[in-house]
């Protein structure tokens, strides 16, 4: 039975994908009758909002059958290629593009509301602070990964490589484990350095340093009590730094002796792959969005340091994602599906 669900993984994440567009059509025919909660620009005319989301609904519709094209076998050619192209346009998408910086946002601010409730701290809830725009935001988000696992399989089996680990006859040599721990190191690195950089400007200001800010605007966040918000949001980050390095690092294979019931067992590939996968997009989609932001407005008024490391999230997201990638090198270890080590 293992061997049988490994085996249509592929099919099966394309079906899944299918079935989520489905669903989200369904959602979109809704917005398009007039019923509440279209995500999109609230400030749109009602008849802007009803075309937009027929339009959806049929892009959605669409979509949904396509998926199921994506488990048609052919090896090679150009009609395989466009499929996995198309397959990969939509995940990108729905994952990166839709996306904006409200999505990293809540993320971040979920450990600080689940530390702070017992002290009644933050004083809003976590369902007033992350409203339904950006709960949709993470369906999407949701919708991409599926689309890409789709996308992946398509992909793979046009190679005739094992749908599992992805090896063919034919393995690259940056692929190896010993080439992925070299590369793999550089980018652990630049994702620890980037939130590195946006926690010591958060640290800086909580402490009175109006670093990259104006006088006037630190003492506007000093009023308000912000800053605190600001410190908690770089103790996130940093804690964030910190795990990624386990990316790289013995502990992050092997659980430290001092971890109760866990200590010294082997640390399964995906505790670290999914949340590290999941964090590479976030930040991705938020920095894509705050550059757009950038080129159109400039740095505020307030100074170049409530933008300026946030330029370096697509850079962030792009390193933690090669990070990750090399860690999944370095860890899938020999296949029992297809044998290949």
């Amino acid at each position: 039975m293992k061997r049988r669900l490994v085996e249509v993984w592929p099919r099966w994440s394309a079906y899944a994908a299918a079935a989520w567009s489905f669903g989200y059509g369904c959602l979109a025919l809704a917005w398009a009758a007039g019923r509440p909660g279209f995500p999109f620009d609230s400030g749109a005319a009602m008849a802007s909002r009803e075309y937009t989301a027929a339009l959806m609904a049929v892009l959605c519709f669409l979509s949904s059958w396509f998926a199921t094209r994506l488990t048609v076998s052919r090896t090679g050619g150009w009609r395989s290629k466009a499929r996995v192209g198309i397959a990969s346009a939509i995940a990108g998408t729905l994952a990166v593009l839709v996306p904006d910086a409200r999505a990293i946002a809540a993320a971040a601010y979920a450990p600080i509301f689940l530390i702070g409730a017992p002290f009644g701290w933050p004083p809003v809830s976590f369902s007033v602070a992350v409203p339904w725009p950006v709960w949709h935001q993470y369906i999407c988000i949701m919708g991409g990964f599926l689309w890409a696992a789709a996308a992946l399989g398509c992909w793979r089996r046009s190679r005739r490589a094992c749908v599992v680990c992805g090896r063919n006859a034919s393995a690259s040599q940056w692929r190896q484990a010993r080439s992925a721990a070299r590369w793999g190191k550089w980018a652990t690195w630049v994702a620890v350095l980037v939130p590195s950089f946006y926690a010591t400007t958060r640290l800086a200001w909580a402490l009175g340093i109006p670093l990259g800010i104006t006088d006037a605007f630190l003492r506007e966040g000093q009023e308000i009590g912000m800053w605190w918000a600001g410190a908690a949001l770089a103790g996130v980050a940093i804690g964030g730094a910190i795990l990624t390095l386990g990316l790289q690092q013995r502990w992050g294979e092997v659980f430290p002796s001092w971890i109760p019931a866990a200590g010294g067992r082997r640390v399964p590939p995906l505790l670290a792959i999914i949340p590290a996968g999941l964090v590479a997009t976030l930040s991705l989609a938020s920095g894509l969005d705050t550059v757009g932001h950038f080129l159109r407005d400039g740095f505020p008024d307030e100074g170049w340091g409530a933008t300026a490391p946030g330029l370096l999230w697509p850079l962030w997201g792009a390193a933690l994602s090669a990070a990750t990638l090399a860690y999944y090198y370095r860890r899938r270890g020999r296949c029992e599906h297809c044998g290949r080590a």
